[in-house]
């Protein structure tokens, strides 16, 4: 079968990879790794919860689904007429799990032996949609009951409402699994449907990492893939303004400590840009909020906030950029106040220099270890297409940005008055 293929390489650190454009319009990114006895592999489509309008080729106009379906089809591909995929795991003894989030889905296994077989049950379980009037219904009881922990979990909560008080009309603000009332508009057509848009392999990614032969992979995909025409997929999302929609939002849950999320709303990047940007946030929210900023032990040592307080990685994705900090305190309005003051301090008169390239530092040192981990590799590989970049493009990134890149980062990009803060109280 005809492929193109391309040795990647990192210069910085001397790993590679194999991407291979399958005929049958898959991307396939492969790693050995000499000397490891265990496997991880990932099999995933450009497909998550905010993916909602679409349209294909020779449509004219687009389809609207109801919110979560994207999770409640992956739940369902598991099943085929005559048994569940995890039942044929049990035998290779290989580990396996799926997940949606935002934009995509993910199914995944990972074992020490059976490796081809553990494959073939992947490639073939995800093609081979099993959809019944009957097997959809029983899934709605048991959504709806996933989606009801969600809403009583307290730090789900805080962060769906900082979400929803932040994007007017981006679908991210909406839940992954949907809501109990839009799942019971799910039926097994609409499943077809999108299972049929979304999961054509034009559209999806298999990356394998570990001890694995490339030649023994491509055999397998040779054999399983089912080749397929590219649908020149389309999809829409409604207007999004750069305002946010209210800057407080509070809740009640019975937590033991009231709990908060104080996110920003930046503008949305793709790409290369994005990989920048998410580099130099990071980087940067740990300069301004982390452990050992000057911030932190102050308003620690004041009692403001505790050690479950963090500045979370940049939550980013298809039309939406967040950054956000939270964790447990009795006055989240005086810690939003002293996080606002110190953006605007450093944004004026910038911030250490001497933390930042430590950090930087720290952040390149952790990128190059994590090329030692199997499931790191697979999952950087996986990340790599989602984002239409190549798989080492952050160690190529993070090793040219600079202090000054990321104080401009934050004067044009980062607005203090686009800030939401969310709530939960006892």
């Amino acid at each position: 079968m005809e492929r193109n293929t391309e040795i990647i390489r990192s210069e910085q650190s001397g790993a590679e990879c194999l991407h291979v454009k399958h005929q049958s319009g898959l991307d396939i990114y492969i790693m050995e790794m000499e000397g490891y006895h265990s496997s991880f592999a990932l099999f995933g489509t450009k497909y998550g919860s905010i993916n909602t309008r679409f349209r294909v080729k020779g449509e004219d106009t687009y389809t609207e689904v109801p919110e979560g379906i994207a999770h409640y089809l992956e739940h369902k591909l598991f099943e085929n007429e005559d048994c569940d995929a995890f039942e044929k795991y049990a035998r290779t003894g290989a580990n396996a799990n799926a997940y949606t989030s935002f934009d995509r889905t993910a199914y995944l296994f990972s074992c020490s032996e059976h490796f081809a077989e553990s494959l073939e049950i992947l490639l073939t379980f995800v093609q081979e949609p099993y959809f019944t009037p009957e097997n959809v219904e029983k899934e709605q009881g048991i959504i709806a009951q996933e989606i009801r922990m969600n809403d009583d979990e307290p730090g789900w909560r805080v962060f769906f409402n900082m979400l929803r008080a932040m994007y007017h009309n981006h679908p991210v603000r909406i839940d992954i699994a949907g809501t109990v009332e839009s799942i019971r508009k799910i039926d097994a057509d609409l499943l077809y449907k999108c299972y049929h848009t979304f999961y054509n392999l034009h559209n999806m990614t298999l990356a394998v990492a570990g001890n694995v032969k490339a030649d023994e992979v491509l055999a397998l995909c040779d054999k399983l893939l089912r080749p397929c025409e590219d649908q020149g997929l389309e999809q829409l999302y409604a207007d999004e303004p750069d305002t946010i929609v209210k800057n407080y939002v509070e809740d009640t849950l019975p937590v033991g400590a009231p709990i908060f999320n104080l996110g920003f709303k930046l503008r949305p990047l793709s790409g290369m840009e994005l990989v920048r940007a998410e580099l130099l946030t990071s980087t940067m929210l740990e300069v301004l909020l982390g452990p050992s900023s000057r911030l932190y032990n102050e308003m620690l040592e004041e009692g403001l906030i505790n050690s479950e307080f963090e500045a979370d990685a940049p939550f980013t994705g298809d039309g939406y950029f967040v950054l956000s900090c939270g964790g447990e305190t009795q006055d989240s309005e005086a810690v939003r106040d002293r996080i606002l003051e110190e953006i605007r301090r450093a944004q004026k008169d910038g911030f250490d220099q001497e933390s930042f390239e430590r950090i930087k530092r720290v952040h390149y040192g952790s990128m190059i270890r994590s090329l030692s981990s199997v499931e790191a590799n697979a999952s950087m590989m996986l990340n790599a297409y989602m984002a239409g970049v190549s798989p080492f493009s952050s160690i190529e990134s993070l090793a040219e940005i600079t202090y000054e890149d990321a104080l401009q980062f934050l004067r044009d990009e980062v607005d203090p008055d686009r800030h939401v803060l969310s709530v939960v109280h006892s």
